[in-house]
């Protein structure tokens, strides 16, 4: 098959997958069935989350929430881990300065 007749059945095939789409969409039975299937969809969601608080089991949402917590947290807990690297840098400059100047070897 060459590359001309490759591409002229690949565009009827997209028009009439196209075709076939738009007739669902216009199909009130179709429509009818996608809703009811995301209105079922939904109400399973509420019960599993309900089911999953009774039960006092975090939800993956609340799971993910924590971790992006804890990343923060980590994140904030390094960098006062660094401050206080340089403070006792400082602090120890200070006192050879300190010890330094107290035996005269200035």
């Amino acid at each position: 098959m060459s590359d001309e007749e490759t591409k002229s059945v690949r565009e009827r095939g997209e028009e009439v997958l196209g075709e076939f789409a738009q007739a669902l969409l216009e199909n009130p039975l179709f429509n009818q069935a996608l809703t009811t299937a995301f209105e079922a969809r939904e109400r399973a969601a509420e019960a599993q989350r309900s089911a999953l608080g009774a039960l006092d089991i975090p939800s993956a949402g609340e799971v993910e929430r924590l971790g992006r917590r804890l990343r923060s947290l980590s994140d904030r807990l390094e960098a006062v881990e660094d401050s206080l690297d340089s403070l006792t840098r400082d602090l120890g400059a200070l006192r050879e300065q300190v010890s330094s100047k107290s035996t005269g070897g200035d």
